[in-house]
């Protein structure tokens, strides 16, 4: 029997995208019926025999559990194909490694440091140049690009300071120029904002996040818009190996399940503390794009930073985002310490500045949390 007549298809059924999540993985296992994806919890399969192939020959190559969240996770994003990684991280480095030495990159400036890290501490030593933007004003974009310009990464919204780009005229400028645009969707999810309906090239994730959802997870995805572009990307992973593990990828699509309803409730508690924040009298700012469930915040005396990690009780102390649990990060040492400090302060990533990841706790308490934290000494 071939996998082709074992299984069916990884893709939600329904029309409407949350009940698509709900239904990822469902009717996969075509033989069984079973409604959760089996865990193929091997590295290899034996061929029927010389010549033969049941489809599958070895995991990094590929594995039914990941297909079937492979196959969920383009239709959700309504890519041609897309590929499961073992953390966000490789999942940039194998978009990366599409690349050659002398290829120049055009990035927001305002992103993830982990990204600005991988490229400039890792990728340089290679020859792969990149440059930086912001993304959120298209003449700046127009004027960056280079006759080497091979790519464009940004992030909309932006982190930690959550600027929103418009990326429909992004994908535009790249496509005029024979440039790759690239948008890393780790805070909006396919849920929010599906960048490959807008014309953009290639969508990333940061799966450890939303789409997982629960903090006991590490994974990565990249969505390919066309077939040429899945072709390169399934040969990168192929040859380099950053595959997600099966046991992983079972995580992963039992994660995506309740997305809709995750998301529908953290954006609902953002909103709400957003609003809250921006009356204190101890917060000089608030950063919150209108949807999703991240928002920054900077507080008046940067001796609250400290007290505030400190005194939350209900809200973790910790770095990463999109669990159902709430978090607040300090980025200057955390999530953005590999920026340079020039870049950092222009950015407004200073000392003031706290981030958080909200959750789907009951809102009166996470107000609650935050209200003993901020308070005067």
């Amino acid at each position: 029997m071939t996998d082709q007549q074992r299984f069916g298809s990884g893709c939600g059924r329904g029309k409407e995208l949350s009940t698509r999540l709900v239904q990822s993985g469902v009717r996969f296992d075509t033989v069984t019926g079973a409604i959760s994806v089996p865990i193929y919890q091997s590295a290899t399969f034996a061929h029927p025999g010389l010549g033969l192939s049941t489809g599958y020959d070895y995991t990094r190559m590929g594995n039914p559990t990941r297909q079937a969240l492979e196959e969920a996770l383009a239709d959700l994003e309504g890519g041609h194909s897309a590929y499961a990684f073992a953390s966000g991280l490789s999942a940039l480095t194998a978009v990366f490694l599409m690349f050659k030495a002398g290829d120049h990159l055009l990035l927001g400036e305002d992103l993830y440091g982990g990204t600005y890290r991988l490229l400039d501490s890792v990728f340089s030593r290679f020859g792969l140049t990149a440059s930086y933007v912001d993304t959120t004003d298209p003449a700046a974009v127009a004027a960056a690009f280079r006759p080497e310009t091979r790519a464009m990464l940004l992030e909309s919204p932006s982190n930690p300071m959550l600027k929103t780009s418009d990326l429909a005229t992004i994908a535009r400028l790249c496509r005029e120029r024979g440039v790759l645009s690239i948008v890393d969707n780790t805070l909006m999810t396919p849920y929010l904002q599906r960048p490959l309906e807008l014309g953009c090239d290639l969508v990333v994730h940061s799966a450890t996040k939303y789409l997982g959802g629960h903090n006991d997870l590490l994974a990565g995805v990249v969505v390919a818009r066309d077939e040429r572009l899945a072709e390169e990307v399934a040969f990168v992973q192929n040859a380099s190996g950053p595959v997600l593990a099966p046991h992983d990828c079972w995580l992963l699509l039992r994660g995506l399940k309740t997305l809709a309803v995750r998301l529908d409730r953290q954006q609902e508690n953002a909103a709400a503390l957003a609003e809250w924040l921006e009356a204190h009298p101890l917060v000089e700012a608030v950063y919150y794009p209108g949807m999703g469930a991240m928002l920054s915040f900077r507080v008046v005396d940067p001796a609250l930073v400290a007290q505030v990690l400190g005194s939350v009780q209900v809200i973790s102390f910790a770095e990463s985002l999109g669990g159902v649990e709430s978090l607040v990060t300090y980025p200057l040492e955390q999530t953005h310490a590999d920026v340079p400090e020039e870049t950092r302060r222009r950015l407004g990533i200073d000392e003031r500045l706290l981030r958080i990841s909200v959750g789907i706790e009951d809102i009166s308490d996470l107000r609650a949390d935050l209200e003993q934290a901020l308070v005067r000494s």
